[in-house]
């Protein structure tokens, strides 16, 4: 019998308030966080930490096996530590491009966060203190939107 992991999924435009909601999350139901961050393979990779979130981790997990990935290093631009996340295990995936028509069937829960771009572009500039990557990473959630509608797949759509 394989072990069904309980998977919440946040997914939003850069600044939309994914990782706080993640975080208020895990503090109330005690679920570790998985960040797509350490799964994009740098400013150009949106696609490639949907696919290794996919196939990577979500796929594994729902055969009942560990699932092993590496987490990229933004510090070196390349992929660094080996991470894992065992079956049973719960988990939240928050991050930009979680939330797909392929991931959505793995996720007991899934929510999509919406702000304003101006509201949002503010909130990463004071994040970050930069924000040159705007229009590269814009590009790739137009795409993602476009490909998953994943407001559409969301359970919740919460306007931040």
């Amino acid at each position: 019998m394989v072990t069904r992991t309980p998977i919440t999924i946040v997914d939003g435009r850069s600044g939309a308030g994914k990782t706080a909601l993640a975080a208020r999350l895990a503090a109330q139901s005690g679920a570790r966080v998985i960040h797509m961050d350490d799964l994009y393979a740098g400013w150009h990779g949106l696609a490639t930490g949907s696919r290794l979130l996919e196939r990577g981790i979500l796929v594994p997990l729902a055969a009942g096996r560990i699932a092993v990935w590496r987490r990229w290093d933004w510090t070196t631009g390349d992929w660094g530590e080996e991470d894992s996340a065992a079956p049973g295990e719960p988990l939240i995936v928050e991050g930009c491009g979680a939330l797909t028509l392929e991931s959505r069937e793995h996720a007991e829960r899934a929510i999509w966060l919406e702000a304003p771009e101006g509201v949002r572009r503010d909130r990463a500039l004071a994040r970050d203190g930069d924000d040159s990557w705007w229009m590269l990473w814009r590009e790739q959630e137009d795409a993602h939107v476009a490909a998953n509608d994943p407001a559409s797949l969301a359970d919740e759509v919460r306007r931040t």
